[in-house]
């Protein structure tokens, strides 16, 4: 899998890329901007006051997504919703789907798909897992045709018209040391990718190829591996 598009030199204005934050952290609230006039004022520990336009507070987020932000990041900054549809009306946005949009400015990247996959799904513990993941690791020869993401039980599947084919949605309950980062995207982490392949029955060659590989580089111990590598050959003790 190609590395990530290298973001450390764009900038908004006087705004420069940072790392994205761990899951549960969440953003710092802002205060209600003047809609009319597309600006937010937010006061600093000083209690000076900065005007920040709505772009500009939504490209704090696109720097951390591959250049994509939700109606959910433009909720949690206070910001009505239907300011992003006005912003891709006046062709300062590009809509991707229903609830997802694009700075145009933002190189495209190998990873783009990925990001946008997760985002898709407008679920904040959304991840990448299964075999995209395997793939995204680097640990074997897996070559997924389909893009797999995982997010919590619910009571009704995903279901949306703009849902691409090759998109996979998987549920399942993750606990919050079963998911980390991959290239700035949410990711299950290398054993739970395994454990689902081997879940769901990817080629036995390909996940012991995986298992080994991710051994090697420490990314699992030898408890998880002798394990997987049971589970894979069928012995269950």
């Amino acid at each position: 899998m190609p590395s990530a598009y290298d973001r450390s030199s764009l900038r908004f204005g006087d705004r420069a890329w940072s790392q994205p934050r761990p899951l549960g952290v969440p953003r710092r609230s802002v205060t209600p901007y003047a809609c009319d006039r597309g600006v937010r004022q937010n006061f600093t520990g000083n209690g000076k006051v900065l005007s920040v336009t709505v772009r500009e507070a939504l490209w704090d987020i696109a720097v951390e997504q591959y250049g994509y932000v939700t109606t959910r990041n433009a909720h949690d900054l206070g910001i009505p919703t239907v300011e992003l549809g006005k912003l891709a009306a006046r062709g300062r946005l590009q809509r991707v789907s229903q609830g997802l949009y694009r700075f145009a400015e933002w190189p495209v990247s190998a990873n783009d798909a990925l990001m946008e996959a997760v985002l898709w799904t407008r679920d904040p513990r959304a991840a990448l897992s299964h075999d995209t993941a395997l793939e995204a690791y680097d640990l074997s020869d897996i070559n997924p045709d389909k893009i797999h993401v995982t997010i919590p039980v619910r009571e009704k599947t995903l279901r949306r018209r703009d849902m691409r084919a090759s998109l996979v949605v998987h549920y399942e309950n993750l606990a919050d040391d079963q998911i980390g980062w991959w290239e700035s995207i949410p990711a299950v982490t290398v054993a739970t990718a395994i454990d689902q392949c081997i879940a769901s029955q990817v080629r036995p060659d390909l996940v012991l190829q995986a298992i080994d590989a991710a051994r090697r580089q420490g990314r699992i111990d030898q408890a998880t591996a002798g394990r997987q590598r049971r589970q894979v050959r069928g012995d269950r003790r």
